[in-house]
């Protein structure tokens, strides 16, 4: 079975980079290679047992992959597996690890395993959608990066920390 990592280090607290992943209203917003991002059911939040669909975008074919969170620890790690069958996927699953480096700074690590199907054809499929997802992850969290590194977020974060000046 195929399996990847990639991790990246983070100008932004664990917390706030899990929150952010994890957010599906704000998903779109820094996830390019997403065209599609919702929790499902009656869920409102991201947590364990709560299902989810992401579909991509016009490079991945639309497919989409709806998932299952398996674990969830705000902060820590969130881990989730494949539910639906999309086309060439017969297993997929990932987790996301956040480790503190300095309070404002944190690495990321996603890791990921998959079988491709049709079985038979698992030999060809395998290396090409791993190349491919590599590839797709890396610039995702390339993009969560610069997302959170914005020269107006730590503006409006440093001024949201700010003491006001003391009263004469």
């Amino acid at each position: 079975m195929p399996k990847g990592t990639v991790t990246i280090e983070i100008d932004a607290s664990c917390t706030a980079v899990f929150e952010l992943i994890h957010d599906y209203d704000r998903r779109l917003e820094w996830d390019t290679l997403l065209s599609q991002a919702i929790l499902l059911g009656e869920a409102k939040f991201a947590d364990r047992g709560v299902r989810t669909r992401c579909a991509g975008t016009w490079r991945s074919g639309k497919i989409a992959m709806e998932t299952e969170y398996i674990t969830f620890e705000p902060g820590r790690v969130a881990a989730v597996k494949l539910v639906n069958r999309p086309p060439l996927f017969e297993h997929f699953a990932a987790t996301i690890r956040h480790k503190p480096i300095t309070p404002g700074r944190s690495s990321l690590t996603y890791i990921y395993s998959f079988r491709a199907r049709p079985g038979w054809l698992a030999f060809v499929l395998e290396p090409i959608l791993h190349a491919a997802l590599q590839r797709e992850t890396k610039a995702r969290l390339h993009s969560l990066k610069a997302f959170l590194e914005r020269p107006e977020r730590s503006h409006s974060c440093s001024e949201n920390t700010t003491s006001p000046p003391p009263l004469s």
